[in-house]
């Protein structure tokens, strides 16, 4: 279902759409679902590169995909890796919450 929606929205709105990249990022955690790690890898550096072009790299939304990079790392074993996307999506995401009182920042950080 993602592959076809894919599809679609590269065909309607270019591969670094917004919109695309989602679900792009949907489809590396479909397959991180499906224990298909390399895929699920290769879909979140996909995402992650596209969404620091159009976002830039501290938006909340590429930091969603540096999490979830981060969490592939650590099913890999990757736990350098891991570390470095985790405190990456911590960092950006404490930042972009600063000021804002009762915020509660998620990260996978406490898995590694």
């Amino acid at each position: 279902m993602y592959r076809r929606a894919l599809e679609g929205k590269e065909k309607a709105w270019g591969p670094e759409h917004t919109s695309t990249l989602d679900t792009v990022n949907n489809l590396g955690v479909l397959y991180a679902d499906q224990g298909k790690m390399a895929e699920a890898e290769a879909m979140h550096r996909r995402a992650l590169e596209g969404k620091e072009k159009a976002w830039g790299p501290e938006h909340t939304s590429t930091l969603d995909t540096v999490n979830n990079l981060g969490n592939i790392y650590a099913n890999q074993g990757k736990m350098a890796e891991a570390e470095a996307m985790h405190r990456r999506a911590l960092e950006g995401k404490e930042k972009a919450q600063d000021g804002r009182s009762g915020s509660h920042v998620s990260t996978g950080v406490g898995r590694v």
